[in-house]
């Protein structure tokens, strides 16, 4: 049924519950009431008009942490601040929770939507006042054009929500206007959410391996488990697009839990002396329970914990600190080694080394890359390893790729490092044969 049907069709406001209790906005129903009379009023002269979903970024903890009354205030106060910023002849509603929609009878176009949202969400940056204490927080905003993002109720509620969803995925206050290449976006994200599914169930996603190496004799210790797929329909995915879709969706510990059986298992045909280095995600190390399942697996395939060292991001620590400590204390207790990756790209590295626990550090390879040219940066690692050897903490240079910077690093200390100097990623066979290789080239120098 098109929009100026239904509004002809629909019941009198009188008969409808039309308010929202909380805020006295507008709710679900009457949003569908306003557009589908907007667009009666313009059936003879179909001009356009917008249509808007305002959502709260991180809300729930904010109400679980102050409760539901505090949660309350805030909303009453967004509602306030939406009705008094809008532009005239424009509605404001409550339609779930924590999501606010907008009617825009004179945003006619992209650009004028964007510049709203962009001013709403300045507005709505500001603190909220909880009587005793102020709260901040952020909101995400998708539109859709009408009717060009549908000419039925439905439909263009659902490009406004595929708009939202878009500016959720991409992180805190964003801004998205609906479009055809953006619905074509999102379902290549749905196809391939589906795909990496089925590829974690059927196992298919491959682990490759990357050497670490004593820098002092250039002999192989170790090596890094790298997560690769290769999808019959999408081809190569990054793991820097498949890894934060399996965290966005919720499915990240199915990945990872996965992919550390392969590794542990291929570490298994290794010598023994050699350790497996493996990725934590964030997720993870904010579920009290990671360090049970992966001390699980790691027991069921039979490898030694002691072989086995667990990177993890100071982003990833601090989404929170407590949880991650624990999790890491528990780690450490059962013999795992814990090291802390991306060193010098965080916020407070420093903190995170006082009150974590960490056995290693690995430099960025920001700073390694640049260690041959840029004085800064020489420097920074020079400190970095003078820190570490007073911390009595073991230190990786990441990304090295040539003889200049494998002889800087040697002449300020650096312990180990990897980088495609030393070896790209391989598959298990590959790596293997890598082992023999070096063993063999030892063989004959010796």
């Amino acid at each position: 049924m098109m929009l100026a049907e239904l509004a002809s069709d629909r019941r009198g406001p009188d008969r409808l519950p039309f308010v929202d209790p909380l805020t006295g906005l507008g709710n679900a129903q009457q949003l569908r009431h306003r557009v589908c009379e907007l667009a009666a009023e313009r059936a003879s002269d179909p001009a356009p008009f917008t249509i808007g979903l305002a959502n709260l970024d991180g809300f729930k903890p904010i109400n679980d942490l102050f409760g539901p009354e505090a949660g309350d205030r805030i909303l009453r106060q967004v509602a306030q601040r939406l009705r008094a910023c809008v532009p005239e002849g424009a509605t404001v509603m409550r339609t779930a929770d924590d999501e606010f929609a907008l009617v825009l009878p004179l945003v006619f176009e992209r650009k004028s939507a964007e510049k709203l949202g962009q001013m709403l969400k300045e507005i709505l940056s500001a603190p909220f006042d909880l009587g005793d204490r102020t709260v901040r927080l952020s909101a995400s905003f998708g539109f859709a054009v009408y009717p060009f993002a549908g000419a039925e109720f439905e439909d263009l509620l659902k490009s406004a929500d595929t708009a939202l969803y878009r500016s959720k995925r991409r992180g805190r206050g964003q801004i998205t206007v609906y479009s055809q290449e953006i619905a074509q976006e999102m379902k290549r994200a749905t196809q391939l959410e589906q795909a990496l599914r089925n590829a974690i169930i059927a196992e298919e996603i491959d682990v490759h391996f990357q050497p670490i190496v004593d820098l002092r004799s250039d002999g192989v210790v170790g090596f890094e488990a790298l997560a690769r797929w290769c999808d019959p329909e999408f081809g190569y995915v990054s793991p820097s697009v498949f890894v934060p879709l399996a965290e966005e969706r919720g499915f990240i510990e199915a990945l990872a839990e996965m992919l550390l059986r392969k590794a542990a298992q291929t570490a298994l045909a290794w010598p023994k002396e050699l350790f497996l280095s493996f990725n934590l995600s964030s997720a993870q190390l904010m579920d009290p329970a990671t360090s049970g399942r992966l001390l699980a697996i790691v027991n069921q395939v039979g490898l030694d914990p002691r072989r086995l060292e667990l990177e993890i991001t100071e982003t990833a620590v601090m989404a929170d600190a407590d949880v991650a400590q624990k999790i890491v204390s528990e780690l450490r207790a059962a013999g795992v080694r814990v090291s802390l990756d991306d060193f010098g790209t965080g916020q407070s590295s420093l903190c995170r080394l006082r009150d974590f626990s960490f056995d290693k550090v690995k430099i960025d390879r920001a700073f390694v890359s640049r260690i041959s040219a840029d004085r800064a940066s020489e420097h920074i690692v020079r400190a970095i390893v003078s820190m570490c050897e007073g911390l009595e903490l073991e230190v990786v240079a990441e990304g090295i790729e040539d003889i200049s910077e494998v002889l800087k690093l040697k002449a300020l200390g650096c312990g180990m490092g990897q980088g495609y100097f030393y070896g790209k990623p391989a598959d298990a066979v590959a790596t293997l044969r890598y082992l023999s290789d070096r063993h063999r080239e030892a063989a004959v120098a010796r």
